[in-house]
């Protein structure tokens, strides 16, 4: 029989994890989700042909338990399923800034707990998911976690104190990707271009760009460059750029993100 992996929260980021692992080959009646209310358990239901249970019995069937739940919600969901909560399970934690001390504190002593910090592009298969290991954890849990988030995305394995900046980085890293768009959509707009069309030049070259950093390896710099002739128009644009001391802004804002991240967890 296959290993049973629940999803407790079928919010956005539990319910793209459960679609990419069915995209991915997963059965149906190997998965479970969690979800109170009816109409939207029946709505589960019907795309996905998966069983919507309560979190006591997704802790009591699932082998592998994935906790896709706010910060704040994660206290009174381990209070709920430590009662049946194993140790012989795997707990894998996508809530951002909880530790995996905590979520062990909460559970029988010796369940393995992998924590994660995934980001929005999963949603198109495309997320970055940063993994780290729990006191009980070995390279089996993190194998097991890997291949759950590579559903979705790529993962990485890091240390957890290097979470909060993984968190700044890659987590909120797509709101910042985000709001360069706006402002370049705007920009176009204001020089003239139709909404639609600033649009379709700036996610495609925002796609494009992405692309060829990524296929070609090299370092954003020496793109850059290869970008900017001496005395040209990308040259004039990085200038203002420096004189408004963006790159300066976006490392402290980067910042602010890691040191809220810290917030949370100390909350």
């Amino acid at each position: 029989m296959s290993a049973k992996v629940a999803v407790l929260g079928a919010g956005v980021m539990g319910e793209t994890l459960l679609s990419g692992l069915i995209r991915a080959g997963r059965r149906p009646e190997d998965l479970l989700i969690t979800e109170r209310r009816e109409e939207r358990a029946a709505e589960l239901r019907e795309r996905y042909g998966v069983d919507v249970v309560s979190n006591l019995d997704a802790a009591k069937q699932a082998d592998t338990l994935v906790l896709v739940v706010k910060p704040q919600d994660m206290p009174d969901l381990l209070a709920e399923i430590a009662p049946a909560v194993q140790p012989t399970q795997t707990v894998v934690s996508l809530a951002a800034g909880i530790s995996t001390s905590f979520v062990e504190s909460r559970l029988p002593e010796g369940v393995a707990v992998v924590r994660v910090m995934p980001n929005t592009p999963a949603l198109v298969d495309e997320g970055m998911a940063a993994i780290s290991r729990g006191a009980h954890c070995d390279e089996s849990h993190l194998e097991l976690a890997e291949s759950l988030l590579a559903a979705t995305g790529r993962v990485i394995r890091v240390p957890e104190k290097q979470q909060d900046a993984v968190t700044a980085i890659s987590g909120s890293g797509p709101a910042y990707l985000f709001f360069v768009v706006e402002a370049m959509i705007e920009a176009g707009v204001h020089m003239g271009l139709p909404r639609g069309t600033a649009t379709d030049l700036v996610v495609q070259t925002v796609v494009g760009s992405a692309k060829l950093l990524r296929e070609t390896g090299e370092h954003p710099t020496v793109l850059r460059e290869r970008v900017t002739s001496p005395g040209g128009t990308t040259a004039a644009a990085v200038r203002e750029l420096e004189d408004h001391k963006v790159r300066a802004a976006f490392l402290s804002a980067i910042e602010a993100a890691r040191n809220r991240s810290r917030d949370l967890a100390a909350e």
